[in-house]
């Protein structure tokens, strides 16, 4: 690599000190353009610094850190030494009469640094640095930076003083410091190395969307390695209005995760700041783009980046989530994304959720209170010295600007085991995501402002949180790491249409003494096949009954109530003492296919004893699942690092008329740019193959991702496939 070499002298005659001075600053020149040689006089020709070399591929890979090699920066972790050589003319170094120190420098920080010839063998809590004098032609220094230093981009100048002339020669290089889960001194350590894989250098994984019974996994480039995302990354730090009020407290305080996670929560909504993404939760997406187009972090932050800091629009809960997983992971802090269903948003911090329903079944918006369908937030894993040690480990952060956290709209670092044990008395934001994962359902039928029933569930809200499995393209239940369960389980299988009947059960069931009604859905919803229900009424008494049911379905978006009915079904029952009845129903593809899309579904049904005026409602909100691409990687077992690979995407049409659409292709370390297709209109029941090439750039699991998005329906069809590439 070329050599840095200007002709600068440490000039600064502050105190030496090895650890950070907070008073003294640097001189402007120290950073000027580098030249290619240092010329002295005369009598210093037999010794010249000719240059350093910061070892960029060495280092690289020795900090793990060999992702971001297209950056051409020097990027290493804290609590571990990076190597830098010298290269001397004239006569070698001399030990015993010649001498080297290191100024680091952040922003007006600095410290002082003797480089000495015994190694430093742990991180310790101040910098440190020794030569190897193996060769003296040619030595090297060894730096290593406290494992509790400051997050960014460092300056460095490195002197040579020498007795016999009393001269100093310096040179100039620079480097980016990132958090170290590898070290154990570091307050982001984690153990185990898959997880350090997954959680800090994995740039694909897959956000889950959907329902608690019928999960959607959707596919996510994070990008960390991609071209420029690590410069967005730092950039978004000097743009947070805590470096702009007070740069040097800003950078001392970036030795903390919890005060780096906090700031980067703030800064991926723009509601307070330059942040990098505007939330809409609207229908009008004209001005920027749906949230639903995005296939991965990269695009976003460059966007932000290049456009001198002006939000990206559009984002929701999963794209600010997988954004700041990105950022997060870019700065060395392990993180992952969470999706929790059934999420309650408590406006006013009494842990119930009301939702309202009219007499035929119809979802009524009258409640400030609400329940996602889905929330995404992150975790990051990190200790946390100032709640004490019980408190270490996943804590939740969650970017979406849902309300404000010391003024500003952010949430969190709060701690997991906080959440699980109901610590509200502990920061940050431990009660508003308690009532997230723990808040109690009452669903009221009222008419003309009477309130004719209530109905209280318990288990409704945080029904399922989960995650990426660690290694594997599969869902990871974390359930139990948030709150107490019946029956905890580490797979999704006991989630089957019994329990859900027997939950509706229990909900009917404290709603009315004399009759008892229970929905459940025969089969998970697919695009093209009609949704069969089946509805069960149960007379509990010992008197005959006539009663009217009303069914009702809307669609409606995961965070909002239902829009307006679609497809309803009115009707009068006679019911014998004690009888049960079963109705099996159907919604066809013709009657939701044109108005649901990616949207869910609210089916309710409320049955009313004539002569008691007595009501009982059961409800289920469920999404339908999107049609397949399958994707065929050819030659899979060999795909190489360089080498041009071919893939084949498959889709048949399973709607009842002609649709058409954009076919969009990513994957980070597989191309540098998403590629896009266009797709004709294609009949019902018809297929279509499009062929794609890539060549791989990272050695690795990569993920290679698809989104076809239709334009004749309201729908989106994902795809990926998981790739091992090879060394050539």
């Amino acid at each position: 690599m070329p050599c840095l070499l200007p002709d600068y002298s440490c000039r600064n005659n502050s105190p030496l000190t090895s650890g950070w001075d907070r008073g003294a600053g640097y001189k402007a020149d120290l950073l000027a353009p580098a030249r290619n040689s240092i010329t002295f006089t005369k009598r210093m020709e037999k010794f010249t610094l000719q240059c350093m070399n910061l070892e960029i591929a060495e280092n690289l890979l020795k900090h793990r850190t060999d992702g971001f090699s297209d950056s051409k920066a020097l990027v290493v972790r804290r609590g571990a030494p990076f190597r830098v050589s010298l290269k001397l003319s004239g006569r070698p170094l001399n030990p015993k009469t010649d001498s080297l120190k290191i100024k680091i420098m952040l922003g007006r920080l600095y410290a002082i640094v003797p480089v000495t010839h015994s190694q430093v063998q742990s991180a310790g809590s101040q910098w440190s640095a020794h030569m190897d004098l193996s060769s003296l032609k040619e030595p090297s220094v060894h730096i290593r930076s406290p494992a509790s230093a400051p997050v960014g981009q460092y300056h460095f100048v490195l002197c040579v003083f020498t007795k016999d002339t009393g001269r100093k020669l310096c040179t100039l290089g620079k480097f980016i410091l990132l958090c170290n889960p590898w070290c154990q001194e570091d307050s982001v350590f984690i153990p185990f190395e898959d997880q350090r894989q997954e959680f800090v250098l994995n740039d694909s994984g897959l956000l889950f969307m959907g329902t608690a019974m019928n999960l959607v996994p959707r596919p996510w480039s994070f990008d960390q390695f991609e071209s420029g995302v690590l410069e967005a990354c730092l950039n978004l730090l000097d743009v947070s209005p805590h470096h702009q009020q007070n740069r040097k407290m800003d950078h001392l305080n970036r030795n903390d995760p919890v005060y780096l996670s906090r700031v980067v929560s703030a800064m991926i909504n723009s509601e307070d700041d330059r942040g990098v993404l505007k939330g809409n939760w609207s229908a009008d997406f004209k001005q920027g783009m749906h949230p639903s187009l995005w296939t991965g972090s990269g695009d976003i932050l460059r966007q932000w980046a290049e456009s001198g800091f002006s939000p990206v629009k559009y984002g929701q809960c999963w794209v600010f989530a997988a954004v700041m997983c990105t950022v997060m992971r870019v700065l060395g802090v392990p993180c992952r994304v969470v999706t929790n269903y059934n999420s309650a948003h408590d406006t006013n911090n009494n842990l119930v959720i009301e939702e309202l329903y009219s007499k035929t079944g119809i979802k009524l918006n009258g409640s400030r209170d609400s329940i996602w369908n889905f929330h995404v937030w992150v975790e990051c894993w990190m200790t946390r010295p100032d709640l004490g040690s019980a408190m270490d480990g996943w804590q939740v952060l969650d970017p979406t600007p849902q309300e404000r956290s010391g003024g500003v709209f952010c949430c969190g670092p709060a701690p997991v085991k906080a959440v699980h044990d109901r610590r509200i008395d502990l920061i940050y934001d431990v009660p508003f995501v308690c009532a997230e994962v723990n808040a109690d359902v009452h669903t009221i039928i009222v008419d003309q402002g009477r309130v004719l029933s209530v109905n209280k569930d318990t288990e409704r809200v945080g029904a399922l949180i989960c995650t990426k499995a660690v290694g594997f393209p599969r869902v990871q239940n974390i359930t139990g790491n948030y709150k107490l369960i019946q029956s905890p389980t580490s797979t999704l299988s006991s989630r089957s249409s019994r329990s859900s009947e027997d939950s509706t059960l229990r909900r009917a069931a404290t709603a009315s003494k004399g009759v008892l009604v229970f929905l459940t859905l025969d089969k998970a919803a697919v695009s093209g096949e009609p949704i069969r229900f089946t509805v069960k009424i149960m007379n509990q008494q010992k008197r005959s009954k006539r009663l009217k049911m009303h069914m009702n379905a809307q669609a409606k978006e995961y965070n909002h109530s239902p829009s307006d009915t679609f497809w309803e079904s009115h009707g009068v029952i006679q019911m014998g003492p004690a009888e049960v009845k079963t109705i099996q129903q159907q919604i066809l593809p013709v009657q939701y296919e044109d108005v649901v899309g990616d949207d869910l579904i609210n089916l309710a049904v409320v049955v009313e004893d004539v002569a008691s005026q007595e009501q009982a409602l059961a409800t289920e909100e469920f999404n339908i699942s999107s049609p397949e691409l399958i994707i065929q990687v050819a030659d899979e077992s060999s795909v190489v690092v360089h080498r041009l690979q071919t893939a084949t995407v498959t889709f048949t049409n399973p709607f009842t008329h002609p649709v058409s659409g954009v076919l969009i292709v990513a994957g980070a370390g597989l191309l540098q740019n998403r590629a896009s297709f266009r797709m004709p209109p294609l009949k019902a029941g018809g297929k279509v193959e499009q062929t794609i090439t890539f060549t791989p750039r990272m050695v690795g699991t990569k993920m290679l991702h698809v989104n076809l998005m239709l334009s004749d329906v309201r729908c989106s069809v994902k795809g990926f496939k998981m790739l091992v590439v090879a060394r050539s």
